[in-house]
């Protein structure tokens, strides 16, 4: 067996500093969802609008990542950090004196854009930097974020919204960033502009964020309306698609110079990559916005109880994450994806069955699985994306697979919550018809307390129906994975 490569010193001081560059956008993401009942509250408003704070966060995010790369292309990469740093400390702040919901949501648009222009330096300088036999464990690294935001996100946005406001949320991220941008002049080296010349394709651009847009306000449409046949959601769907298909004519003219060419299709594990990333928004995401509502709402915690009940989650990401990048490093992502979208889907089938009577340690156990799998899917999916590819080919699919992880991350967000509201809204209606037609033989000394038990139910079964979705997402992730690099092949 052979001796794992040391990564040099140097190496590990600019991951650190890229990693506390990314805790800003990633704790605001996280604590965002801890923060949904108050802040529909604060705005007199529901959760199908406030999740446009999460949404839209998610798409601008989108928006921004190849403009990241281009900026990439014409500056050193350590001003366009600063630069990224500076615009998620005013998006913050603008969303912490926002008087209405719906300048709060534009506010995280800007901080949205913010951290797509942050978010790919992870990769973007890591890889310009690293060499690929540690490319696994130094992913790992940078993957850090990418776990202390679930970890500690929702337990720093309980207490903030528990003894501050919720306006606190976002003034936290301010000393944060000043001191991010501070250690990024301190310690992070100079990135030469890697082309001064070079064109952003702003047509192409403009018709991703046009046909990911309509797609995800198709499916949010579906929230709205309880209906998944509506007359605004189908004309937005097609829309989506009609875009789309736009997009793959101009990017077949423009070959190598679209956003993302075409020609990046042909390798297999970029096509497992990017289609296991934009599932996994349902597995992740999706999760992420489902859980503090269920217990907050079915559960009837606190919203610090509500946080912490979210702990074993994080604890279970925090134990597979160095494991994960040694596993890519040594047997490829293939099976330690499979592996992880396993465990994934074991701890989270049982919250199918979960009732308000549920144990909380049974929920603690299925929590810590979840986690352990969840925490394995993200980054091998990420690595794998470059394998076989020339280092000129790095730029473009670092865009295609952030722009599709965020596309998925925000249809996640939305899917979920519109299954969610749909079964709701749809159960209610019948309940109403059946109530009104006479079809419960109640005494109305006991009618109150049945229609409130009744309701109950029907919340419980909502969000049960959530998680039998994410569960089955994940188990969808296998067939892309099947695409994935497989190393133990090769040492044979």
């Amino acid at each position: 067996m052979t001796n794992e490569t040391k990564i040099p010193r140097s190496d590990i001081i600019v991951a650190l500093v890229v990693v506390f560059g990314a805790m800003a956008p990633l704790l605001s993401s996280t604590m965002i969802n801890i923060a949904i009942n108050e802040l529909v509250r604060s705005f007199h408003t529901n959760v199908t609008t406030v999740q446009w704070t999460v949404t839209g966060y998610l798409l601008a995010t989108g928006v921004a990542v190849p403009f990241s790369s281009w900026l990439l292309d014409r500056f050193d990469g350590k001003q366009v950090f600063i630069a990224g740093e500076i615009l998620f400390g005013l998006g913050s702040i603008f969303a912490a004196i926002s008087p209405t919901i719906s300048l709060l949501i534009i506010s995280r648009l800007v901080q949205g854009f913010a951290g797509g222009l942050i978010m790919p330096l992870l990769t973007n300088l890591i890889i310009r930097s690293t060499s690929p036999d540690v490319m696994g464990q130094m992913m790992a690294i940078v993957g850090l974020p990418m776990i202390i935001g679930p970890l500690l996100g929702p337990v720093i946005g309980g207490v903030i919204i528990r003894f501050v406001s919720w306006q606190w949320i976002f003034w936290i991220n301010v000393p944060i960033v000043a001191i991010s941008t501070w250690l990024i002049l301190w310690q992070m080296p100079k990135y030469p502009a890697l082309n001064k010349t070079a064109k952003m394709d702003f047509v192409g651009i403009l018709l991703l964020i046009l046909s990911s847009s309509s797609l995800i306000y198709a499916i949010v449409k579906v929230a709205h309306s309880g209906n998944f046949a509506n007359k605004i959601s189908l004309m937005y769907t097609a829309a989506g698609f009609v875009l789309l298909t736009f997009y793959l004519i101009w990017a077949w003219f423009k070959k190598e110079h679209a956003v993302l060419p075409l020609t990046l299709f042909h390798f297999q594990s970029f096509n497992g990559s990017w289609v296991g990333l934009f599932i996994a928004g349902t597995v992740l995401n999706g999760a992420m916005l489902l859980l503090p509502l269920y217990f907050q709402n079915v559960r009837n915690l606190s919203v610090i109880m509500a946080a912490l009940a979210l702990l074993p989650q994080g604890v279970g990401m925090l134990v597979s994450r160095s494991l994960t990048g040694r596993l890519t490093d040594s047997i490829g992502a293939k099976y330690v994806v499979l592996g992880s979208v396993l465990i994934t889907f074991v701890g989270t089938i049982p919250f199918y069955w979960f009732d308000t009577n549920t144990s909380y340690w049974w929920i603690v156990i299925v929590l810590f699985i979840r986690g352990i799998g969840a925490g394995g899917i993200l980054m091998p999916l990420m690595v794998d994306a470059y394998t076989g590819m020339d280092q000129s080919q790095v730029p473009a699919a670092t865009i295609g697979t952030r722009i599709i992880q965020n596309i998925g991350s925000a249809f996640g967000s939305a899917f979920i919550t519109t299954v969610v509201t749909s079964y709701s809204k749809a159960q209610f209606k019948t309940f109403e018809h059946q109530l009104r037609d006479g079809h419960f033989h109640v005494a109305p000394a006991n009618m109150q307390h049945f229609v409130t038990a009744h309701l109950v139910n029907i919340r419980l079964e909502a969000f049960q129906t959530g998680f039998l979705v994410i569960s089955l997402a994940a188990v969808v992730i296998i067939l892309p994975t099947l695409l994935l690099t497989n190393k133990m092949k090769q040492k044979d």
